[in-house]
């Protein structure tokens, strides 16, 4: 199953029947073809097939974070994962310990869900949004950990109605039967052609990433993934997230808000693996290859899962 779904993380056709294009790739009928990606998200390794948007091009997000008592933690994650706008809710080892990402159709949005959970939880969220991309690809081979690392275009076409609309309905995924974007056309009240056109436009352009397998990586043993933070001086910030991106043990790498006093970190990587011992040696190679050490930084495992599902966008 893995062999399968690995190639499929990008790369989806864009054709009236995508699954038949793969199966006569596979050597393999649609209905085998669609009976298997069936089968994978029941299973939980996958979470959808469809686009993933690059942040901040169809919509705002930020990450958010909390300190939160360890006897109110469930509670709280609980609360936070109700909010419609949470795509992500992680416990991670430090006394901020709650992080989860907010995606809304505009900032006001984020804004207004991230002060619904401050005001519920009666504590303090840090606000942590994105500032620059260096590199943002869950898509990486589940073998080599290789994925596309160009450089992300400068800037980005503002959404037209038509794809405001069609972000909003894709966003949680393609349905998983022969004809997805006839589907998808009849919600609209458009064309099957549209839709593909669309899509096509938003991958050439960037605010498609890429199109393909959303895997749910902890079901395949990457338990051991670490968030690790620098305080780089912002004079030199975008010149060492450069730097790391280009690291093969690196799967996301950009730079976000200082949350002050409390949280003095811009630079941010997240590095994916099985086994603890080897996510902290390549967190260590990455630090002293790249010149690192020198600032203060920290690593920030994951514990528990609370959400991970598609963002909403309207």
């Amino acid at each position: 199953m893995l062999e399968f779904v690995n190639p499929w993380q990008r790369g989806f056709p864009l054709a009236p029947r995508p699954f038949a294009e793969i199966g006569r790739q596979c050597d393999l009928s649609e209905e085998e073809i669609l009976k298997k990606f069936v089968e994978l998200q029941k299973q939980g390794v996958i979470d959808r097939i469809g686009p993933v948007f690059r942040p901040n091009t169809v919509g705002a997000s930020s990450l958010a974070a909390m300190a939160v008592p360890p006897e109110r933690l469930a509670a709280v994650a609980a609360l936070v994962s109700d909010q419609a706008g949470v795509n992500h809710n992680y416990e991670r080892e430090h006394r901020y310990n709650l992080w989860f990402v907010v995606t809304g159709a505009t900032e006001a949005d984020v804004q207004r869900t991230l002060s619904r959970i401050e005001h519920g939880a009666g504590l303090k969220v840090l606000r942590l949004p994105l500032l620059e991309e260096f590199h943002i690809d869950l898509g990486f081979d589940l073998d080599t950990h290789a994925a596309p690392r160009a450089a992300s275009p400068r800037s980005f076409p503002d959404l037209s109605r038509d794809e405001e609309q069609l972000v909003a309905a894709v966003a949680g995924g393609l349905a998983l039967v022969p004809s997805p974007y006839e589907v998808m056309a009849k919600k609209l009240g458009t064309t099957e052609s549209d839709v593909i056109a669309l899509l096509e436009r938003m991958l050439a352009d960037g605010r498609i990433r890429r199109i393909g397998a959303v895997i749910r990586h902890r079901r395949l043993g990457y338990e051991a993934n670490a968030m690790v933070v620098w305080d780089v001086p912002d004079s030199l910030v975008v010149e060492f997230g450069r730097r790391i991106a280009s690291d093969p043990a690196i799967t996301l790498c950009y730079r976000r808000a200082r949350a002050l006093p409390g949280w003095p970190y811009n630079l941010y990587c997240m590095v994916h693996g099985r086994e603890r011992s080897r996510v902290l040696y390549d967190v260590k190679h990455i630090s002293a290859a790249h010149g690192l050490g020198r600032f203060p930084g920290t690593v920030l495992f994951s514990k528990r899962c609370f959400a991970q599902r598609a963002a909403k966008y309207g």
